[in-house]
């Protein structure tokens, strides 16, 4: 399922066998897979568990996942499952010690998941947006060894209105952790444009699940550097 600007009250649900859906992605050439336990981060916790490991037995193409990872626990289940990368966002903000340590002791496991909301980190799912400047929450982990951060700008995702270029080439020229760009792709044009800055890759889904192109297709105009949830 997706949302729209992050909003839970604003939910589709594309099909109900994740594990099926990954499959699909896969057989058709996605690198790497991109999960969100959105249940996870509303709750802070993981609740999708038995989805993802279903998901995971299902495809083996390396796996990304987010959404309710507060504590060590939580990381060092997800990376024995065989999860590749897992991303953080509420608990960076919170506890920039604890994040430092967990960078240090999973290097290149973890993803700093950068969700604003004009500019300013937003945590909880979505659902709280605090007053820190997202650009300056990166800027204090940037010497850490993490595999990316993955910046989503919440009014675009789901919007399929086109990413926001401008804050993340400014994001991705100020980092030297690569950046994933993620939200509001909705054409082929969006990653061309997305391709010409310098950033790690992109994250597409809900045009991909409407249909607006094919997967062969994004990957034919962005090269290798295209996630799909």
């Amino acid at each position: 399922m997706r949302l729209r600007q992050g909003d839970y009250a604003q939910e589709t649900v594309f099909g109900d066998d994740p594990a099926a859906m990954a499959h699909t992605w896969a057989s058709q050439g996605a690198g790497r897979i991109h999960l969100v336990d959105l249940d996870g981060a509303k709750e802070g916790r993981p609740v999708n568990v038995a989805a993802v490991k279903a998901i995971l037995k299902a495809v083996s193409v390396p796996c990304q996942l987010g959404g309710g990872v507060r504590d060590e626990s939580t990381i060092a289940a997800w990376v024995d499952s065989g999860i590749e990368r897992v991303i953080v966002g509420t608990q960076a903000l919170k506890d920039p010690a604890w994040f430092r340590k967990m960078a240090e002791k999973f290097p290149n496991k973890l993803i700093l998941g950068l969700d604003a909301k004009d500019g300013r980190v937003a945590t909880a799912g979505w659902l709280d947006v605090s007053t820190v400047d997202a650009a300056t929450l990166a800027d204090q982990f940037d010497d850490l060894p993490l595999a990316a951060v993955v910046y989503t700008d919440i009014a675009k995702d789901g919007m399929l209105e086109g990413p926001n270029l401008s804050a993340t080439e400014a994001l991705a020229r100020r980092l030297k952790t690569p950046v994933i760009a993620s939200g509001g792709v909705s054409s082929l044009d969006d990653l061309e444009r997305l391709a010409t800055l310098p950033i790690a890759g992109s994250i597409v889904g809900r045009a991909l699940y409407d249909g607006r192109f094919q997967l062969s297709e994004a990957l034919e105009r962005a090269g290798d550097r295209t996630g799909t949830p």
